[in-house]
């Protein structure tokens, strides 16, 4: 009887120490490692780009002016449509530069007819000075009487060429192709030489400038990455440019060129101006539209992209990542964030290859904390498209 107790209390004790281990072990296990969604720097090239507002212009612009004074004609184009270079456009009354210009031809005709007479008379008078058949002094009224009549025939030209330009300027040309505006003049009007009122407007639309603005501190930084090698310059010696149309997101067919830059900056709104040219065979976009435009100034080289939801700010604005480190505990750190790129934004400085940022799960993170990271799969990150200059700093 008394061995058979001894057994159940042995029994007993054995149980007790049993579950006492197993609190033991689970109170020393302590809760599991909080899981964070990572992603690793990896360097990448990424395209410059810069949207800029602006406005269309037209490559050339020519107002039609009378260059003589006389009664309009006929009119002949059609408002509204396209003229080549070299049309007539309208036909002023010619008859006084006609009559101006015969008698301008007759009177070289006479000139000439008097230079001949005299320039044979010269050479008599030079045979006969020769052997003292006549004085010296009649040789010389002689030459001197020739090189006047030489003198008026040149004054002749001169006439009749004038009186040809004019005649020749009865007819209105067309000085460049493109669209003309409506005529501010009818048959029958009077036009006065180089009046102040135009005839008529010629536009060419095709190719079509398209003018810019940029911030001068923009510009700025953009040289500066270029002249210390972080950007390298587009391809070409011109910079590809892309339109879209105010208030749409539809791109405009044609790829246009940056031609040059301004040299100056406007005092009071602190902008540089820059030209871009773009073809317009359609005459799609007209002066004066406005429109956005898309300038591929540069490739970045290494440059490192992180997720928005990775970067938050601190009470005084800077932005900051939490990396996990070979320890597997996190660690934040403050990073400088250049522009938003899509749905990530530009790092300059504070990261390197290879670190790992993470983008989902930060809310319970403490400086020092064991995590358990997971690699963020491809499917959630979006692509990183392009840099945008005007985007702000997160």
């Amino acid at each position: 009887m008394r061995g058979g107790v001894i057994v159940r209390l042995a029994a007993f004790l054995v149980a007790a120490a049993v579950l006492s281990g197993c609190d033991s072990g689970e109170e020393q296990a302590g809760p599991p490692p909080t899981e964070v969604s990572v992603v690793t720097v990896k360097p990448e090239q990424l395209e410059v780009i810069t949207e800029l507002s602006g406005r269309t212009s037209a490559f050339r612009v020519a107002e039609i002016r009378p260059q003589v004074t006389g009664i309009v004609q006929k009119r002949l184009f059609e408002e509204g449509t396209k003229v080549e270079e070299g049309q007539q456009l309208y036909q002023i009354d010619p008859a006084l530069y006609q009559a101006n210009f015969d008698a301008a031809k007759a009177a070289l005709a006479k000139a000439a007819a008097n230079e001949k007479a005299e320039r044979a008379r010269a050479a008599r008078y030079k045979e006969l000075v020769a052997v003292n058949a006549v004085s010296k002094q009649d040789y010389d009224d002689v030459m001197a009487t020739l090189a006047q009549s030489s003198a008026d025939v040149a004054t002749a030209k001169a006439n009749l060429d004038t009186a040809e330009t004019n005649l020749a300027y009865t007819k209105v040309i067309a000085p460049i192709s493109g669209i003309i505006s409506r005529s501010s003049v009818t048959e029958g009007a009077l036009v006065t030489a180089n009046q102040a009122t135009e005839l008529a407007t010629v536009t060419q639309l095709d190719p079509i400038y398209v003018d810019l603005t940029q911030s001068a501190a923009d510009l700025l930084r953009m040289k500066r990455a270029m002249a210390e090698g972080r950007i390298q310059g587009a391809k070409g010696s011109k910079a590809p440019v892309t339109l879209k149309l105010e208030g749409s997101e539809e791109q405009y067919g044609g790829t246009g060129e940056l031609q040059f830059s301004g040299v100056t900056v406007a005092p009071d709104t602190s902008m540089v101006q820059l030209r871009a040219i773009f073809p317009n065979p359609n005459a799609e976009l007209l002066p004066g539209l406005f429109v956005r435009a898309i300038v591929q100034q540069g490739v970045l080289e290494n440059a490192i992209l992180v997720p928005q939801q990775g970067v938050s700010r601190t009470p005084d604005g800077k932005a900051q990542v939490w990396l996990v480190g070979d320890d597997e505990k996190v660690t934040q750190k403050t990073v400088t964030a250049l522009r938003a790129v899509g749905d990530k934004w530009l790092i300059s400085e504070g990261l390197e290859s290879g670190d790992r940022v993470v983008i989902a799960g930060v809310q319970k993170l403490q400086p020092g904390v064991e995590v358990k990271a997971v690699e963020a799969g491809e499917g959630t990150q979006q692509p990183a498209g392009a840099a945008q200059q005007q985007g702000q700093k997160p």
